[in-house]
């Protein structure tokens, strides 16, 4: 049951990730056609690969969590046991799932006063706050899937699972 329900997010968060982008190419395309071939660029375009810009970074984020693949320095790592690195890991998850959840909260009660002030874009007027509820939402994903990865073995080069 969790594997699927990760699996599924996974499935659901990337192909958002990829239709974002595939969008944000199509306006850029038409954005630079437009600009100089008719020179009369995308009313909107700016404003739009924002958006979609915010989407795919924190629709993204998740993911990239869930796959371990943020950036890393492993210069002592030939120094450590398995058991220390895997230690290391479980403490960088809960300070990374304590400091997200922080700053989900924080998105929340940003996108709370940008719908109740009625925030838009200054071009095409587009509603800002759907945004910022999901960039909240999105963080507040991430945070659930590093406290997730504390409990769950992790593998090492050969497959094997370390403790």
């Amino acid at each position: 049951m969790k594997a699927r329900l990760g699996h599924a997010l996974e499935t659901l968060l990337g192909a958002i990730s990829a239709s974002v982008l595939f969008a944000m190419m199509l306006v850029t395309a038409v954005d630079v056609a437009g600009r100089y071939l008719f020179n009369k660029p995308l009313a909107g375009g700016f404003e739009l690969t924002e958006l979609m810009l915010a989407a795919l970074i924190y629709c993204g984020l998740p993911l990239v969590s869930k796959r371990r693949e943020h950036i890393v320095i492993d210069t002592f790592d030939v120094f450590m046991s398995k058991r220390v690195k895997r230690s290391l890991d479980v403490v960088a998850d809960i300070v990374c799932s304590a400091t997200l959840a922080g700053i989900g909260w924080l998105i929340f009660r940003r996108a709370v006063r940008v719908a109740e002030y009625g925030d838009t874009t200054s071009v095409l007027t587009l509603p800002l706050a759907p945004v910022a509820y999901l960039m909240g939402t999105m963080i507040v994903v991430t945070a659930a899937i590093h406290l997730w990865l504390i409990f769950v073995p992790h593998r090492d080069d050969d497959g094997k699972s370390i403790i």
